[in-house]
């Protein structure tokens, strides 16, 4: 049994500093790893990533995020990325990684996203430059994770869990209003995870959404925004016998990570 902690949308800022760490020291204790769904600032400073990254330093168990759009707000997103780096963090954008937790080896795929909408109310490839940019560049993200969920199955991962900030279904975004759907996320995502096969995705972004939802495929999906799990991480049990797409992958979850 895999233990995946995650979190995401937690915004920390300078006098935040501190707030988390002591639930995330629990980690070990009931995690193999620690996975980040973006908005881990508010506004995406250095200043701000520096908070974060004093956060998720040497936790005991691997560290894999993505950034969200509050993180690209300030324009620096690479040096956000640096700095995560840097504490330890491994910070995906159409990249893989894959850990080895006891004789298991659990591999992660992960890209922020952005938004589209999903089918029968999606954004398309026509008309103003700006709209095809709009869609274009979801496609390539969505083409990142498709590619990178590919490779691990390549490396025959035990188990396969796509990490994403904005959505890649609708069920998960119930309790937003239905108008900002489209910029909450993409069905581009949840075709590439069906495509690519994984046995979990998670994702943040909708604060007023729910936790659970599933793509047509079978893939179990997440949102693990802090303001929809309540607490400061939540453990989601994998069994890697069992793969999305043919089973169930998530066999279980669990509250943990309360802040005291």
């Amino acid at each position: 049994m895999i233990r995946v902690a995650a979190v995401g949308d937690i915004h920390l800022g300078p006098d935040s500093r501190g707030t988390l760490r002591p639930s995330f020291e629990t980690l070990p204790d009931c995690a193999d790893l620690l996975l980040l769904a973006g908005d881990l600032t508010r506004h995406g400073t250095p200043e701000e990533a520096e908070v974060v990254a004093a956060e998720i330093k040497d936790l005991g168990v691997p560290v894999v995020a993505v950034l969200g759009n509050h993180d690209h707000h300030d324009g620096h997103p690479d040096e956000v990325t640096a700095i995560l780096r840097e504490a330890g963090a491994h910070v995906l954008e159409g990249e893989s990684t894959v850990l080895t937790c006891g004789d298991t080896k659990v591999g992660v795929a992960g890209t922020k996203g952005f938004g589209g909408g999903f089918v029968g109310r999606c954004a398309g490839e026509f008309g103003e430059p700006v709209m095809k940019e709009f869609v274009a560049y979801s496609r390539r993200c969505a083409d990142g994770l498709r590619g990178a969920l590919q490779e691990l199955a390549e490396q025959d991962c035990d188990v396969r869990v796509a990490l994403t900030h904005f959505s890649p279904v609708p069920d998960t975004l119930a309790g937003e209003p239905l108008e900002i759907f489209p910029f909450l996320g993409s069905y581009l995502l949840a075709e590439a995870i069906d495509t690519a096969g994984a046995d979990l995705a998670v994702h943040g972004h909708a604060h007023a959404g729910t936790e659970h939802g599933m793509t047509t495929g079978g893939v179990k999906v997440r949102n693990v925004a802090q303001p929809v799990i309540g607490r400061a991480f939540h453990v989601y049990h994998l069994r890697p016998q069992e793969r999305a797409g043919s089973a169930a992958g998530a066999a279980s979850s669990s509250s943990a990570g309360r802040p005291g």
